[in-house]
């Protein structure tokens, strides 16, 4: 599926991240230092909790009414003299961005960070047409350099490399001579993506928000790397989620003050950018062309079911900055571009329980990614959903016989008696961690069944009072 992350198994990708010490060391100290700058951030702005409660109730009404807000937003995006295109698949919207490139005859992109780009893999899609693909975003052009590595983390996409792996990649891939400072590392990724920025064709963006009433996209960034990408090449193409709406700019200033305080636990991030449409006569720079492209791929399977309310999400991962399940295994785990809480909630819905349906476990339910969810979704009950959905619709046959076997046992005191007497030898072999029980014993000590039943041992006892003492 378009979202998914290499082709391993869930349980192997887990073990390879439980066994990065680096990695779960780097996650815990960014759950730490995010967690405690979210709360900050959050104190500051007063009654958090009606905030929240205002955030769950712009999200739910736009959601409920999106086709009156995309058709609004197309309308003014048009009018401003835009074009728009309504993807149904990644495909489509693959294929339009492509054509637009072709059209074009671009050879250089530049792109600015965006997690439905990384959906819809964009950036192989118009590798193959011949263009050159560059990522500006900082987090993302070191994945970039290093074989096209994908994100950990939905705000900060690197997060499982640290500066020396960093400084190996810059010095590999673009011959980087000095330390593994950060200052000396960002500044030389500055110098080698000033040149792109000068020099590219197209530069392509994804959408934090759009604005219905006036047509415009706004991206909530901490680079300068957006501003350049908006505003040097002479087309620009933004490619937006197609939940990814407010009706006003009323709405989008509250939306942007939760999401601020929930990412990174600042008041507002370094830039906040609306882009109404292409530059007028009036405007010193600004693309000449402007194409916005709306992505469905799955999500309008999504509206009007139990799970609507994922679609809330406003991609702030502070579920993921307080998961103790994520803190252990890190984001790659998951085997989807969306991790943490709302990935495994998200990636079933998108990509299928074929390859996503372990997600729904990788959780303790201890609710904690519900309680900071900026906007309310209530994710942990919509992980139990997944599960009842799971155990109905996609048991296997031998797990079903299984079940049935038990309920037959359970139900008849003659076969419950006797399975009790011998279940001391049938539990035995479980002890050593073989079968389905294997990934649990791993980690667990599976406890040895005693030879004597608690009910005859019960019986021994009362026959043991009832004799007279001596």
């Amino acid at each position: 599926m378009s979202m998914k992350i290499g082709d391993e198994k869930f349980f192997d990708r887990v073990k390879s991240g439980v066994n990065d010490v680096f990695m779960r060391d780097a996650v815990a100290s960014a759950q730490e230092r995010m967690q405690g700058r979210r709360l900050k951030a959050a104190e500051e702005l007063g009654n958090f909790e009606e905030w929240r409660k205002l955030g769950e109730e712009i999200r739910s009404h736009t959601i409920q009414n999106l086709d009156f807000y995309l058709e609004q937003l197309s309308e003014n995006v048009v009018k401003r003299g835009g074009h728009v295109f309504f993807a149904l698949t990644k495909e489509e919207a693959t294929d339009y961005i492509t054509r637009v490139a072709k059209t074009k005859k671009a050879k250089k992109i530049v792109k600015s960070k965006s997690m439905v780009t990384e959906e819809i893999y964009l950036n192989e899609a118009l590798e193959e047409t011949g263009c050159e693909v560059i990522e500006t975003d900082l987090g993302e052009y070191i994945l970039q350099l290093d074989n096209n590595d994908r994100p950990s983390h939905i705000v900060v996409p690197a997060l499982h490399k640290n500066k020396e792996q960093i400084r190996d990649t810059f010095k590999e891939k673009r011959g980087y001579t000095k330390s593994e400072i950060p200052e000396e590392l960002a500044i030389f990724a500055r110098e080698q993506l000033r040149k792109e920025f000068l020099t590219a064709d197209i530069g392509i963006t994804g959408c934090n928000f759009a604005v219905a009433e006036s047509g415009s996209i706004s991206l909530v960034t901490n680079e300068g790397n957006a501003g350049l990408v908006t505003a040097l090449p002479k087309t620009q193409i933004t490619v937006m989620g197609m939940e990814r709406i407010v009706p006003t700019w009323k709405e989008l200033d509250i939306l942007v003050s939760l999401l601020c305080r929930s990412a990174v636990g600042q008041k507002l991030t370094s830039y906040i950018t609306g882009l109404t449409g292409p530059k007028e006569e009036e405007d010193a720079d600004g693309p000449e062309e402007f194409h916005l492209v709306i992505v469905d791929n799955g999500r309008s399977n999504i509206l009007g079911t139990e799970f609507e309310s994922a679609l809330h999400c406003i991609r702030c991962a502070a579920c993921v900055n307080v998961c103790p399940v994520y803190r252990h295994i890190g984001g790659h785990s998951y085997g989807s571009i969306y991790s943490g809480p709302i990935g495994a909630v998200l990636s079933p819905l998108l990509g299928g329980y074929d390859d996503y349906k372990e997600l729904p476990y990788a959780s303790t339910l201890c609710a904690a990614c519900t309680e900071v969810c900026p906007v309310k979704i209530p994710l942990h009950k919509l992980l139990l959903k997944h599960r009842s959905k799971i155990v109905k619709d996609e048991t296997s046959f031998g797990e079903k016989l299984a079940m049935k076997g038990y309920q037959l046992a359970a139900s008849s005191p003659n076969i419950y008696n006797a399975g009790t007497k011998s279940a001391s030898m049938i539990a035995a072999p479980l002890t050593k961690g073989i079968g389905p029980i294997k990934p649990w014993t791993d980690i667990r000590q599976f406890p040895k069944a005693d030879k004597e039943r608690f009910r005859d041992w019960f019986k021994r006892r009362d026959t043991d009072n009832d004799r007279p003492s001596s």
